[in-house]
């Protein structure tokens, strides 16, 4: 009954809520993505209302726009510069929201989720 948050697990009387039914396919959690560079690879996984999501597994390419400019343009990652959301997605270099990247053009900051939306679209970031 865990999923169903504010649910009262026990009665009155000290006896346990029985739960009403089973989880539903999108109401399981699943493992997080933990986007790598390499190669482009995606999984896909279902959603609610038969919404498909694509999952990015690993990729080397970002899309960075300048704000300045207002230019896009699809450069290769050089290399994992910090993962502010956790020191051990830091040390492995895994990239999620937030990360800073180093590009041709100079640091990127991705401003996109890749475990859920499957693409990497980054700003420039000026240190």
């Amino acid at each position: 009954m865990s999923w169903h948050g504010n649910i009262k697990k026990r009665k009155k009387t000290g006896g346990k809520k029985r739960a009403y039914r089973t989880k539903r396919l999108h109401e399981l959690g699943s493992h997080p993505a933990e986007t790598m560079l390499g190669e482009t690879e995606r999984k896909m996984t279902s959603g609610r209302s038969r919404r498909e999501k694509a999952k990015l597994v690993s990729d080397k390419y970002v899309n960075v726009s300048d704000p300045s400019t207002g230019r896009t343009e699809r450069l290769e990652i050089l290399d994992v510069v910090s993962n502010p959301a956790n020191v051990d997605y830091n040390r492995r270099g895994v990239i999620t929201k937030g990360v800073i990247v180093r590009t041709e053009n100079g640091l990127a900051r991705i401003v996109s989720r890749p475990g859920q939306d499957g693409v990497l679209n980054a700003l420039l970031y000026e240190e």
